[in-house]
């Protein structure tokens, strides 16, 4: 039931939010958007680094002069999916992220929130990469110009004392051997500007988890692990892998993959508490991207009582007795394809 009246809720939304542009304003956004939109793909799929630093200029240059057409906030850009775009749940703000790449020894990502005005107008915050000259990513709260990046996938609108925090997760190519998903609170001050992290993570230290004191989480995985991270809105849980290293020695990231458990935070007094086992909750495989996509979550075998699950140990019965396809392949060619966009990505 929740499901569904968050889905009434966004294509309301959605249809508010088409009345916004005139006419006259969407035409000439179509006009740049399909000017820029060559300029987006080069700088993602060009052969040479020099290639796609200038298609990044480019199409920088672009959006912001496309975004500078009034109400410009309503508009989506739906023909350019090489860049990430993300409203907030309460459409306050938008994000796009982006990643460009010399090679794996210099990865950045790039980006910039658009706040919502009253009139229109363009108000934006650029996102400024500072992670590859920080030595501890985890240790403070960080401004706009201080961005740990990240590709954002997934925004989520939690309150605590009146107050708005906007959970994003996202994803960072890293390097040649590993990847990384984050969660990184964002809150904006009394004068409008984004704050980046805080004390809003309760674990325990262990050897695979940034140590505390952390002001944003992360999991550092090997490249082709294929690490979930995600929200379910039903459970309220953020989800995620739980890592092994392969090579038994948690501290070369490289070498973790996920080992068929799963962990979670879950939002309580203005934090994200730490959940250790999600075994007893399920999770809907239905849409499910392997590699970008939910956690999927094992069906309990027993329910809260203890009793046996028949369904569950039935369908389990027939997979182990028949050939099953790979829930977790991706076809190489629609990979390529695949770019982040909000649909439960990442």
């Amino acid at each position: 039931m929740k499901s569904v009246l968050l889905t009434i809720l966004i294509i309301a939304a959605n249809i508010s939010i088409a009345q916004k542009i005139t006419i006259v304003q969407k035409q000439e956004l179509q006009k740049i958007e399909n000017e820029i939109k060559n300029n987006a793909n080069e700088m993602v799929a060009a052969e040479e680094a020099i290639d796609r630093y200038r298609a990044d200029s480019l199409f920088t240059r672009g959006l912001v002069r496309a975004l500078r057409t009034p109400n410009s906030f309503y508009y989506s850009f739906d023909s350019i999916n090489t860049i990430s775009k993300v409203y907030a749940p309460d459409s306050s703000f938008k994000i796009f992220t982006w990643q460009l790449m010399k090679d794996f020894t210099s990865i950045r990502q790039k980006g910039a929130i658009q706040m919502r005005t009253s009139d229109g107008s363009l108000k934006l915050i650029p996102l400024l990469d500072n992670s590859d000259v920080s030595e501890n990513l985890y240790d403070s709260v960080r401004n706009n110009q201080r961005w740990i990046g990240a590709i954002y996938y997934k925004i989520i609108l939690k309150t605590f004392n009146n107050k708005n925090y906007y959970t994003l997760l996202g994803f960072d190519d890293n390097n040649e051997k590993s990847s990384k998903k984050w969660i990184e609170v964002l809150t904006f001050d009394k004068d409008g500007t984004p704050q980046f992290g805080g004390r809003y993570f309760q674990y325990p230290n262990d050897e695979l988890k940034p140590r505390q004191p952390a002001f944003r989480f992360a999991i550092e995985y090997k490249k082709d692990a294929r690490a979930r991270m995600n929200y379910d809105a039903e459970m309220d849980i953020i989800v995620f892998d739980h890592l092994m290293s392969e090579e038994k020695d948690a501290s070369r990231r490289h070498t973790l993959i996920p080992d068929g458990d799963f962990e979670g935070f879950r939002w309580i007094d203005g934090r994200w508490n730490y959940v250790s086992k999600l075994f007893d909750y399920r999770i809907d495989m239905k849409g499910v991207d392997p590699l970008l996509g939910n956690a999927p979550m094992p069906m309990p075998l027993k329910d809260d009582k203890g009793k046996n699950n028949e369904k569950a140990l039935d369908e389990l019965s027939r997979k182990n007795g028949a050939p099953q396809t790979n829930p977790y392949k991706v076809d190489d060619k629609k990979k390529k394809k695949e770019n982040p966009k909000e649909k439960e990505e990442y």
